[in-house]
């Protein structure tokens, strides 16, 4: 059996699994404060003895280099109760089996890669837009990363033409989160981003800045595709104007595949991040 932890800025996943990556029982609860949340993950996995190993996928920063003093703690988080806070430790004193560490969006991507959009290609982005925004990049079977991990949602992007506002980002301001997640479409607008109407034009703004980080990945990395997910993408304009808008801004300078087939939606959904998790831990064993 295996376990698996997505543990999000808003709410905790842990779900356990079989070996072909099945979720055989989940919970959810709100994250709160370290003490507590600690007390209900144990609390589910403690009724699960067959654990094997489980992989775990954080909000963060956190730390992943496995040589320095701060690996597996959550580290610069706005959420000032978790920060600094030795997550993995924690979960060591109380289970034997390895474990496995990485970022909520990283475990995203790994699921993606091999169960989902991305399971037929060697390469792979994952970006989550949603409360904030963050991606993962997956490369024949391994995340790129090295002093730590990506942060690709903290690029700092050239403002839309029509559109002055500074970005909500308290490092960056006017970084692809500043600009594009949730919190900064409700900070421009006065209105929540699920209350919007198709054809408000924030959705081409948002398509605007999505596009030009896409851009500045493929020329980096050269993915074979880009998967978008998180909340902001069930707009299904927004997809749209992305793709445009990439196609404008590449201007057939590099080789891509059609567009269509370059830039998706995630196929698992909400599961992506959960099943992600055990496949972290499968690779354990």
């Amino acid at each position: 059996m295996l376990a698996a932890i997505e543990a999000g800025g808003t709410k905790f996943v842990c779900a356990v699994g079989d070996h072909q990556f099945n979720i055989i029982d989940r919970t959810s609860f709100p994250t709160t404060y370290p003490e507590e949340t600690m007390a209900k993950i144990i609390g589910f996995f403690d009724a699960y003895d067959e654990i094997e190993a489980m992989g775990i996928g954080s909000f963060g920063p956190i730390g992943i280099n496995q040589h320095a003093s701060n690996y597996g703690y959550i580290t610069s988080t706005p959420k000032v109760k978790w920060r600094n806070y030795n997550f993995l430790g924690e979960m060591k004193k109380h289970y034997q089996f390895p474990i496995g560490w990485t970022t909520d969006v990283n475990a995203a991507c790994l699921g993606e890669y091999h169960l989902g959009s991305g399971k037929d290609k060697h390469s792979c982005i994952y970006l989550t837009v949603g409360t904030g925004v963050g991606g993962g990049a997956i490369f024949n079977g391994r995340f790129i990363e090295g002093f730590g991990h990506a942060e690709m949602g903290h690029i700092i992007l050239r403002n839309h033409s029509a559109d002055p506002f500074q970005g909500v980002c308290p490092y960056h301001g006017n970084c692809l989160e500043g600009l594009a997640s949730g919190p900064a479409i409700e900070k421009r607008v006065g209105v929540k981003a699920e209350e919007l109407d198709k054809n408000h034009q924030v959705w081409e703004m948002i398509g605007h800045y999505l596009a030009q980080a896409l851009l500045n990945y493929t020329l980096i990395l050269r993915p074979e595709r880009i998967i978008l997910g998180g909340g902001v993408m069930n707009q299904s304009k927004v997809l749209t104007c992305v793709k445009k808008e990439f196609a404008l801004m590449l201007a057939g300078y590099v080789d891509t595949p059609e567009v269509d087939e370059y830039i998706v939606l995630p196929s698992l959904g909400n599961n992506a991040g959960i099943t992600g998790g055990l496949i972290l831990a499968h690779q354990l064993l």
